[in-house]
């Protein structure tokens, strides 16, 4: 189809303010904040799930592909249009449409941002759980899509486990409504579980009923510190075996350590060979006492361990957190943060172990590799930083990551934790999922038979 040809029937069902075509347009959505790379032929901009599957079924019946996009903050090239196509922008579609809190539940469109969610939430006393480091600018429908977590999964669990329904725009167009505003039900096949994490391969999200929580009561925060990343696993295991679930659990190396204070002095993070950030939270009772399980359990391995004196300082320890991302490359302004092998799981038991084997891959490839994140549940971040220039740095990180990745397989884990598969990690989902993963092909051509939606992710 001539590209003009496509513009004005896409204008027909959007309007024309609504259709981009323009190369510069174009070329904002051509990434995300991987390093994938692939050039749309035109973005489209509905407000409603009218208008969504009507896009949906032209784009059908002439075999175009369509890619979903949030906020545009994946790090696995998941909204990318690597075969071009429609991009479809989802941001527009924001609004709460019911806050029915009497039953602890919400119903949204997919483009608000997660963080806005929480906003209204908090005058009344409730929260969304999912916390992921872009949640002042992920948008909903992205991180259902990629199952997003993030600092308190270790606790409250992911994004699958808050949602209650979808409505989803199928290939053809066909507008289907999955789950319930019950908690639970099983009457047939768990759909909405099947479309959270399936990265817009399966159908476009246009609505969805989320469960929120009653925000606690109090929160504690507590840093211990420790000679090396090592024997701060070995800590991570023997507290959520002492019988407390922390709501966050996080790592920060040395280099991560010196990254952030180098990023913000007056953070004065306690220079160490690695720091675990505890969290604990719910009533005053049970924070106190979840603050003395962690000391107790933490107490034989840390070098140093306190706890947050006031909100303040607790408040500071998170931000500091959430600074890693932008810290990370002003240890050598020479070289730029590249997300490649950045979110491997593995076993909780395993953790000591992979650690050790990080530092390993890092002295075998002459490569610093910082290490961060969601230990609690057993989720690694892997982070390197190269000169983008060097193709020779470019084929030893490439080397780095796969061996990373390869190895939390073989310990049972994960390549991807929550940042998703997209294309960036396909390649290992055979490896990772075996036979599973003709099932998964399985289902995406019985569900996308024209192989429309976003196509060239997650291995099917």
């Amino acid at each position: 189809m001539q590209k003009s040809d496509l513009l004005e029937n896409l204008q027909e069902i959007v309007g024309k303010e609504r259709v981009s075509a323009s190369a510069a347009e174009l070329y904002c959505y051509s990434c995300d904040a991987s390093q994938v790379r692939g050039m749309p032929d035109i973005v489209v901009r509905p407000v409603s799930t009218g208008q969504v599957s009507k896009i949906l079924r032209f784009a059908y019946e002439n075999e175009i592909p369509v890619t979903p996009r949030g906020a545009g903050t994946g790090l696995a090239g998941g909204c990318v249009p690597v075969e071009g196509g429609i991009v479809l922008d989802m941001s527009s579609m924001n609004r709460l449409l019911e806050m029915d809190l009497d039953n602890l539940q919400v119903v949204v469109e997919p483009g608000i941002v997660q963080e806005k969610l929480n906003d209204v939430l908090a005058p009344y006393g409730f929260f969304f759980p999912p916390d992921p480091g872009s949640s002042a600018m992920c948008t909903l429908g992205g991180l259902i899509a990629n199952n997003g977590s993030g600092m308190r999964s270790v606790k409250y669990g992911t994004t699958r486990n808050y949602v209650l329904g979808l409505e989803v725009v199928l290939a053809d167009g066909t507008v289907i409504n999955t789950g319930s505003k019950t908690s639970k039900s099983v009457a047939g096949y768990s759909l909405t579980d099947l479309f959270v994490g399936s990265e817009g391969t399966l159908g476009i999200i246009t609505g969805a009923i989320l469960k929120v929580r009653a925000l606690p009561k109090e929160r504690s925060v507590l840093l211990a510190s420790f000679e090396d990343p090592e024997l701060a696993g070995k800590a991570v295991v023997k507290v959520l075996s002492s019988g407390i679930i922390p709501s966050a659990c996080e790592i920060l190396d040395r280099n991560i350590i010196e990254a952030i204070n180098t990023y913000d002095p007056n953070i004065g993070l306690p220079r160490a060979g690695a720091i675990l950030m505890f969290e604990v939270d719910g009533t005053q009772n049970t924070v106190r006492e979840g603050i003395e399980m962690v000391k107790d359990a933490c107490s034989s391995l840390a070098t140093s361990i306190r706890a947050a004196s006031d909100k303040k300082e607790r408040d500071e320890i998170w931000a500091a957190r959430r600074l890693v991302g932008a810290a990370v490359s002003r240890l050598d302004p020479l070289r730029t943060r590249v997300y490649v092998g950045e979110d491997i799981g593995v076993p909780i038991k395993e953790l000591p172990g992979m650690l050790h084997k990080v530092s390993e891959i890092s002295k075998e490839f002459s490569m610093p590799i910082m290490t961060y994140g969601h230990i609690g549940d057993g989720n690694l971040h892997t982070g390197m930083c190269i000169d983008m220039l060097d193709e020779k740095e470019w084929d030893k990180l490439n080397r780095a990551a796969d061996k990373i990745h390869r190895t939390a397989i073989e310990v049972g884990g994960t390549v991807t934790a929550e940042h998703g598969v997209g294309s960036a990690r396909a390649e290992y989902m055979g490896l990772e999922l075996g036979r599973g993963l003709d099932v998964m092909i399985l289902i995406k051509k019985a569900l996308d038979p024209r192989g429309i939606l976003n196509p060239g992710k997650m291995g099917v």
